[in-house]
């Protein structure tokens, strides 16, 4: 399975995020993707950086041939209620390099989607950015109290901060990780000012959307972590744990601009997995369903993608013989497996386990008999190798035949 890992130990933010996701594709063609996507005015540079004797990438937004360096303070939204910058909501300081693009630009969600909607990516990356954004907006709704749809965004809703966001998603795509995970992440520690004050590392936005992730502060003093980073990192991550057995093809670096004494950086690892990952075992009760029906729902069940389908005799209330009904799917599937067993099921309710399975990896080749081709399935892994045919395929030639299955079996045997 492909699988992408985060190292967080120095936090997150979307340039550096940016940068270690690049090394692990083809950089050329992401940087004519993003400087061809529909920003105007906006280029993406990038720069290979060596630090504590390791090279990396830096990440470069310019805008209008520009690129605004940033401080440890800043104005970046407002509550549509007020005359002032209202907040630290979004904030980037030496990890990004989100600029304040028109120092009096405010937007709501809604102009945001709009921009997001027009750029010339794939709509599965539309829909990733709007849902990172998604994630901002409520945190800063919480933060102050307002309205989802009465927030205004100053600079994440610049052009660069848009790039930003959409950038991951759309090096995401190109990697087409199955599964992607990360460490806790680091936030830092102490304080950092902004428009109405001193608040303490997490800001209150990045700890909003923090909320479910492991964290903690870190060796550092500073902000490590930004709203943007922990956005994306909720968005994508699907679990946050130290790294599993996997082995390593490639590690993208990806470097803030502050430079601390510890190495500031985002590493990426793209590996393979022998570990098919978390799967969903969907589970009901059924006692008031004939055989027909019940067959019935397995099929539908299997041929909208799930893994397997099975059923277990059981005794239920009232001593009447029923079954349990399991269907195994897929994490991303569940909500549509679930879906489907109440459309073809009689159960009023659907009980439902995570867990984690471990699989050999399946390739495919073929077989050249007297009796036309054969597919055969190899699965390895674990020090173990199996080889075996597809049963359509044997059943065909049996059929032909008029022979048994195990004939037919015999027959490719005799064939190797």
């Amino acid at each position: 399975m492909k699988t992408l890992y985060l190292e967080c130990r120095m936090g997150a933010a979307g340039d550096m995020l940016t940068a270690a996701l690049s090394e692990l594709t083809d950089k050329e063609e992401f940087l004519r993707i993003m400087n061809e996507c529909g920003l105007e005015g906006v280029e993406f540079k990038t720069e290979t950086v060596r630090r504590s004797g390791i090279t990396g990438t830096h990440m470069h937004v310019v805008i209008n041939g520009e690129e605004e360096m940033t401080e440890d303070v800043h104005e970046h939204m407002h509550a549509h209620s007020h005359d002032h910058e209202h907040d630290h909501g979004h904030h980037h300081h030496d990890h990004e390099h989100d600029h304040d693009y028109g120092h009096h630009h405010h937007a709501h969600m809604q102009d945001i989607e709009a921009v997001i909607r027009g750029l010339n990516v794939s709509e599965a990356v539309k829909e990733h950015a709007i849902a990172v954004y998604q994630l901002i907006a409520e945190a800063e709704s919480h933060a102050h109290g307002q309205p989802v749809e009465e927030i205004h965004f100053h600079e994440v809703g610049t052009k660069d901060a848009i790039a930003d966001v959409t950038a991951v998603c759309v090096l995401m795509e190109m990697i087409g990780a199955e599964r992607i995970l990360a460490s806790p992440v680091a936030t830092g520690s102490g304080y950092v000012r902004c428009a109405h004050g001193v608040l303490p590392v997490p800001a209150p936005a990045t700890a909003y959307i923090l909320q479910g992730i492991p964290s903690y502060s870190g060796m550092e003093k500073g902000e490590l972590l930004t709203p943007t980073g922990a956005a994306l990192l909720k968005h994508f991550v699907q679990s946050f744990e130290t790294m599993p057995v996997m082995t390593v093809e490639k590690i993208g670096y990806g470097f803030g601009r502050k430079e601390f004494k510890t190495l500031n950086a985002v590493r990426a690892f793209l590996a393979d997995m022998e570990d098919d990952g978390e799967v969903c075992e969907l589970v009901c009760n059924l006692d008031d369903m004939t055989p027909e029906e019940i067959g019935f729902a397995q099929e539908e069940i299997m041929a909208a993608g799930a893994l397997d389908v099975y059923t277990v005799p059981a005794y239920m209330k009232k001593n009447r013989p029923g079954l349990l009904f399991q269907v195994m799917c897929r994490i991303d599937d569940r909500d549509n497996m679930i879906a489907l067993m109440f459309r073809h099921t009689t159960t009023l309710g659907i009980r439902e386990t995570v867990s984690r399975r471990h699989a050999l990896k399946r390739s495919f080749s073929q077989a050249e008999t007297d009796s036309g081709t054969i597919r055969i399935k190899t699965s390895e892994g674990y020090g173990t190798v199996r080889t075996k045919a597809e049963y359509e395929d044997l059943a065909r030639i049996a059929r032909a035949e008029g022979i048994s299955l195990f004939e037919a079996r015999k027959k490719l045997a005799a064939k190797k």
